[in-house]
């Protein structure tokens, strides 16, 4: 009988050392906090720094003379603030012209690369057919060409059609992009096959199930190649300036490259509120689709 009652105190010993041994962890556990990382902060706070800079000083300077600007030791904050730059741009200039034509070839080149890289990517994502692995391979070499060796023959095809100084020549060249293939075949991959499989099974064609199943769930990569693309569009600048020839096609990078720099010296001036026109478009859609953008590039896997 003793015996019995000397193992149920030993165990009742060892459950109440274990218990409290593991009270002690857990207090050690609460007391042992990650040690703030105030370096990471000042590393994040000094990059932003350095990314907002110099906007804010090209904003800035769309409010200084061209004098002011060109001065040595420059003055951060304009001495005299003046809104002659942007009476110039949007007096002395078309600028309803060159808005208009930068505006419609970044709409349907950002259109034609989400119509024709979804329709390409969910091909090569979702259908099997012969030389489906050549062509995804195709279209990887096709990123790792510069975009200068390809262009004197694009501009000789695009002149032997007869498309020089016209809209389709500023835009049927970029369409499609390799990039935007890419993308939207990567999204499209991590979409389960059984909603396709049930959407067969339901008498859906393969248009229907495009346009009905997959590209309602490809928000967020819609949305980063949308950004993409216009980004890239609205400031292209050497293909409009070769293939434009007339001021009536011109995009509004072409135009302020060309008049913001005169026969003696360059304006700055108007430069500098020029750029600050041709940023807000591309910021507004940023903020727009920010949400999409970040999801879109982590699920996509692009660095």
């Amino acid at each position: 009988m003793s015996t019995i009652t000397d193992g149920t105190q030993m165990t009742d010993a060892a459950g109440g050392g274990a218990s409290a041994a593991s009270t002690v962890t857990g207090t050690s556990r609460r007391r042992r906090r990650p040690r703030p990382r105030w370096w990471l902060y000042v590393v994040l706070t000094l990059g932003l720094i350095a990314m907002v800079m110099p906007f804010v000083w090209m904003i800035l300077s769309s409010f200084k003379t061209n004098a002011e600007i060109r001065q040595y030791p420059t003055n951060f904050w304009p001495i005299e603030p003046t809104v002659d730059n942007y009476t110039q741009l949007f007096g002395r200039l078309d600028f309803a012209t060159f808005f208009t034509n930068s505006v419609v070839v970044a709409f349907f080149v950002t259109l034609g690369n989400i119509v024709f890289s979804s329709m390409v990517g969910y091909a090569l994502a979702k259908l099997e057919f012969r030389g489906k692995r050549v062509l995804f391979l195709l279209v990887l070499g096709t990123l790792m060409v510069p975009g200068v060796v390809t262009f004197v023959p694009l501009f000789v095809l695009t002149a032997n059609l007869g498309l020089v100084n016209s809209y389709p020549g500023l835009i049927l060249p970029f369409l499609i992009t390799p990039l935007g293939v890419f993308l939207m075949r990567q999204f499209m991959l991590s979409l389960p096959d059984d909603i396709i499989e049930a959407a067969r099974i339901d008498g859906a064609g393969e248009w229907r199930i495009f346009l009905q199943v997959i590209m309602p769930l490809c928000g967020p990569a819609v949305a980063t190649l949308t950004i993409l693309t216009f980004l890239a569009s609205w400031n292209n600048f050497l293909w409009p300036l070769v293939v434009a020839t007339t001021e009536d096609k011109y995009t509004l990078p072409v135009a302020l490259a060309l008049y913001s720099v005169g026969q003696n010296a360059a304006q700055y001036g108007l430069m500098m509120a020029g750029a600050v026109v041709v940023v807000v478009p591309v910021l507004l859609l940023f903020v727009v689709l920010q949400r999409y953008f970040v999801q879109g590039i982590a699920l996509t896997g692009i660095k």
